[in-house]
C-alpha cells in the first residue's frame, strides 16, 4: 500500500501549464529523487504533495496517519524563538516539553530558585513518561551535525543559516513521509555526507529535488522526471536513467520527424487538391485537421542553454602570490601562515566547513582585505568577474533586462553587440520573462540571470561563489564545459563534488585552525591524498599499520591459502561467467517489467515482490563478481 498517491493532477499559473494530469506513487522505504530543468514546476509539485497549495485538477492522498515534513526552497521563516525551540517544534507536543525543558535547565542554572526547580522536576517527569530523552538526544543530534547553535536566535541568522535550521526541523520528527527541496544547498561537504548516511538509514519515504549528482547517485532508488508537464517514473539508479532518458529522447525526435514530414505532406496534397479543383476525400482532410491541433498540441523541450565567457585581455603570468599570510580579527585568527602561489590559467577549488573562512581566503587573494601578517602580491592586469551566492547584486525590484542592461537595451559579448533580449534568450529566458521583477523568479531563475549579468563582463580572474545552488542539471553540465575551456583563472568555492572534480586541478583546503593546505586534483583526489597521509601518520615506524585496509586484509587471507585453487573452487570460477550472465539477464528482464507504463497500477504485493527481486539480484551479481575477481587472482597467482 503506498503512503502518497497523486491523480490526475493538474496546475497551472498564468499562461504556463507546470502540471498536466500527472500520477506518482510513492511507497515506505523510497527515496525518490524528483528531477527537470528550471521553471518546470519542481518546487510547485512539492507544495501540492504538502498540502501548501491545492492543484486545479486531481487529487492528493496520503495514507491517513502518515506524518509529513517538507522543506522548501525559499526560507519564508522569521522569529524571535531559539533555534532549539524551531527545532524541537518539529515533534509537535513532545517538542514543546523538550523546549520547555531546555529553557528551565539554562533558568536554573542561572539563578536557582525553588519554583525553578519544581518546574525542572515536573518537566523531567513528563519527558520520562512519554520517552523524551531519546527524543532530545535526536534533536541535540542533528543540531550538532549540522553545526547549529541551538540558543542562537533564529531572526539573527543568515538566509542559509535559517534554512539548516528548517532542515533539523524535517528531520527531527521522523516523518513517514520527507519532502525536501534542495537539501544540500548552504550545506557544506562534512554536512552533505551526514545528510546521505541519515537519509539512507531513514524508514519512511523520501521525495527529494535536488541537482547534486554525487548526492542523487548515492541515495536515489527511483527517478522521478518532470519534463513539460508529464511525470515519468525512471526505476532504478540516476545512471540508468541517463542511459534510458537518452534513448528515449533519441526516440522522441525521431518519431517527430516522421510526424512533421506526413504533415508537411499532407498539408502539400490539400493544397494541391484546392489549386486542382479535385473533389477531396473529406475523410483525409479530417485526419490532417486532427494532425494540425496535434502539432499545435505538442509541448516542445525548451532549447539548448547557450553561455559564453568575454574573456578580457591576458593577464600577467602571476596572479597572486602569498607569503606566510595572517589574517585574524581581533583574537581570531582566521587564515595562518597560509602560502600558495597562483599562476594564469589555474583552476582553484576552495574547500571548507562553513564558517572556516573560505570567503575571508576569496577577500585575501584578491585585495578587499590586507594580510595582519606576511604579504600578498598580486599580478598585472587583473579583470575580475565575481559571482556572490548570496544573489546581492541582483536587486528583487529590477526587471530581469534591467539587470543585465542597467538602463541600456545592449550589452556587450565578445566583441559583439547584442540586444538584451537576444542575450537573455541565450540563458532559456521568453520574451514574456524579460519585464518580471527579479523577485518573481525561482532560484534557479536568478542563478542564470546572475550567470548572464556575470558573463557579459570582461574578465580574466573568474571567481564563482557557490555557483551550482538550485542549477538544473543541463545547466551544471553546460557550466562544467565553459570552465573547462575557459583560458583565463579561476577560483571556485562550491560544496559540489561532481562539479569540483569536472572542473578544477587544484584544492586549498581550510583544515581548522586557521590552517590552509594545498592538494591536486579535485575533490576525490584531495580525499584519497587525505586518506593516505592518514595512513602514513598512523603506520607504527617499524611495521604494518594496525588498521589495515580491506585490501591489505584480503591481500592477506590470500597469502595464507594454499598455492593452487581446489577443484571445487576451480569448478566454481568456471561456472561463474554463466551465473553472471543469467543474473543480468533476469535484471534486464525486471528493469523492463518495472519501466512499463502499468507495473504501478498492479496490486501492491505484486510491486514490492518485483522491487525486492531487482534489489537481491543486482546484490548477488555484486557478490558473483567479486568472488569471480577473487578467485581469478588467486589463479594468476599460480600460473
Amino acid at each position: 500500500m503506498p503512503l502518497l498517491r497523486l491523480d490526475k493532477i493538474s496546475l497551472a499559473f498564468g499562461h504556463k501549464p507546470l502540471l498536466e494530469n500527472a500520477k506518482l506513487e510513492i511507497r515506505r522505504g523510497e527515496r525518490v529523487c524528483l528531477l527537470g530543468r528550471n521553471g518546470e514546476g519542481k518546487s510547485s509539485l512539492l507544495r501540492v504533495v504538502s498540502g501548501e497549495i491545492t492543484p486545479d485538477d486531481g487529487s492528493v492522498w496520503v495514507r491517513p496517519g502518515a506524518r509529513v515534513a517538507y522543506l522548501a526552497q525559499e526560507i519564508v521563516l522569521d522569529s524571535d524563538d531559539s533555534v532549539f525551540d524551531v527545532v524541537a517544534g518539529g515533534l509537535a507536543e513532545l517538542g514543546e516539553l523538550l523546549s520547555g525543558y531546555h529553557h528551565a535547565v539554562a533558568e536554573v542554572a542561572h539563578a536557582h530558585t525553588e519554583a525553578g526547580a519544581q518546574r525542572l522536576a515536573e518537566l523531567q517527569h513528563a519527558l520520562e513518561a512519554a520517552d523524551g530523552w531519546r527524543l532530545e538526544q535526536r534533536v541535540e543530534t542533528v543540531l550538532s551535525r549540522l553545526k547549529l547553535d541551538g540558543d542562537a536566535v533564529l531572526h539573527t541568522l543568515s538566509g542559509g543559516w535559517r534554512r539548516r535550521v528548517l532542515l533539523a526541523r524535517a528531520l527531527v520528527c521522523d516523518p513517514d513521509v520527507l519532502l525536501l527541496d534542495e537539501p544540500t544547498n548552504h550545506l557544506d561537504i562534512d554536512a552533505i555526507r551526514w545528510l546521505e548516511e541519515f537519509l539512507s538509514d531513514h524508514a519512511g519515504a523520501v521525495l527529494f529535488v535536488s541537482h547534486d549528482r554525487m548526492f542523487v547517485r548515492r541515495l536515489a532508488t527511483r527517478i522521478v522526471e518532470l519534463d513539460r508537464g508529464m511525470l515519468a517514473s525512471w526505476p532504478g539508479t540516476y545512471d540508468d536513467y541517463l542511459r534510458r532518458k537518452d534513448d528515449q529522447l533519441v526516440a522522441e525526435a525521431r518519431h517527430h520527424a516522421l510526424f512533421d514530414r506526413k504533415l508537411s505532406q499532407e498539408e502539400a496534397w490539400i493544397r494541391q487538391g484546392i489549386k486542382a479543383r479535385r473533389t477531396r476525400n473529406e475523410g483525409r482532410v479530417r485526419a490532417l485537421e486532427a494532425m494540425r491541433e496535434q502539432r499545435r498540441l505538442r509541448r516542445e523541450r525548451r532549447g539548448q542553454l547557450e553561455m559564453k565567457l568575454e574573456e578580457a585581455e591576458v593577464s600577467g603570468h602571476l596572479v597572486v602570490e602569498a607569503e606566510h599570510a595572517d589574517v585574524r580579527f581581533g583574537e581570531k585568527t582566521v587564515i595562518s601562515d597560509f602560502s600558495a602561489r597562483i599562476m594564469r590559467g589555474d583552476r582553484i577549488g576552495i574547500i571548507g566547513p562553513n564558517g572556516a573562512g573560505k570567503s575571508t581566503l576569496i577577500r585575501l587573494l584578491l585585495g578587499e582585505i590586507a594580510a595582519t601578517n606576511g604579504q600578498v602580491r598580486r599580478g598585472t592586469k587583473l579583470q575580475v568577474a565575481y559571482f556572490d551566492q548570496q544573489r546581492a547584486q541582483l536587486d528583487p525590484a529590477a526587471t530581469v533586462m534591467q539587470s543585465v542592461g542597467g538602463g541600456s537595451l545592449t550589452v556587450t559579448v565578445n566583441g559583439r553587440e547584442r540586444h538584451v533580449a537576444g542575450y537573455l534568450q541565450d540563458f532559456l529566458f521568453p520574451p514574456q520573462r524579460l519585464r518580471s521583477p527579479v523577485s518573481t523568479l525561482s532560484g534557479g531563475e536568478r542563478n542564470r540571470l546572475l550567470l548572464a549579468r556575470l558573463f557579459a563582463q570582461s574578465a580574466n580572474l573568474l571567481v564563482l561563489d557557490e555557483p551550482t545552488n538550485d542549477l538544473d542539471v543541463e545547466t551544471l553540465e553546460l557550466l562544467e564545459e565553459l570552465l573547462i575551456n575557459y583560458q583565463g583563472t579561476l577560483l571556485l568555492v562550491s560544496h559540489d563534488r561532481a562539479f569540483l572534480d569536472a572542473v578544477i586541478t587544484s584544492t586549498l583546503v581550510l583544515e581548522g585552525g586557521g590552517h590552509v593546505s594545498e592538494y591536486v586534483g579535485g575533490y576525490s583526489d584531495w580525499l584519497r591524498q587525505r586518506e593516505d597521509a592518514r595512513t602514513q601518520r598512523d603506520k607504527p615506524a617499524g611495521g604494518a599499520s594496525p588498521a589495515q585496509p580491506a585490501a591489505g586484509r584480503a591481500e592477506q587471507r590470500l597469502a595464507k591459502r594454499p598455492a593452487r585453487l581446489s577443484y571445487k573452487e576451480q569448478q566454481e570460477l568456471k561456472a561463474l561467467p554463466g551465473k553472471i550472465e543469467a543474473l543480468e539477464a533476469e535484471q534486464s528482464r525486471l528493469h523492463i517489467a518495472v519501466g512499463t507504463a502499468g507495473f504501478y497500477q498492479q496490486p501492491g504485493d505484486g510491486i514490492a515482490v518485483t522491487l525486492a527481486r531487482m534489489e537481491s539480484v543486482g546484490r548477488e551479481i555484486e557478490a558473483a563478481y567479486h568472488r569471480w575477481e577473487e578467485l581469478e587472482s588467486l589463479a594468476r597467482s599460480v600460473e
